[in-house]
């Protein structure tokens, strides 16, 4: 039974690398601009969820596989979802400067990389 999970568990790490196409430190410079804060569903503390994820997406791309903890690999794949889901959801013509793509690259996704 432990195979399984480890394999799951490898599996969502590997789909994370794949989603997340930005840097820990290109993703960390984004989430400084005001382009960044400028999208997303605010929480009651003013930063949207997406910049939250962000932020621990930086943490999670400067941590060792082997140092992930369950919650970590949790969110690892709701990076997954949000980011498969968004690509989806592309807008026509140009995004260079669209919420579409700022949305996503605060969950550490550049369309245009």
């Amino acid at each position: 039974m432990t195979g399984d999970r480890d394999d799951e568990r490898d599996d969502v790490i590997d789909r994370f690398h794949r989603a997340v196409n930005m840097s820990p430190t290109a993703l960390e410079k984004w989430l400084g601009t005001e382009e960044s804060r400028s999208v997303g569903q605010k929480t009651d503390g003013g930063e949207s969820v997406g910049h939250a994820s962000g932020r621990r997406i930086v943490d999670l791309l400067r941590t060792k596989n082997a140092d992930l903890g369950t919650d970590d690999v949790a969110h690892m794949r709701k990076v997954v979802g949000y980011v498969n889901r968004h690509l989806k959801q592309r807008p026509e013509g140009d995004v260079t400067a669209t919420r579409w793509r700022y949305s996503l690259m605060n969950w550490g996704h550049d369309p245009l990389a």
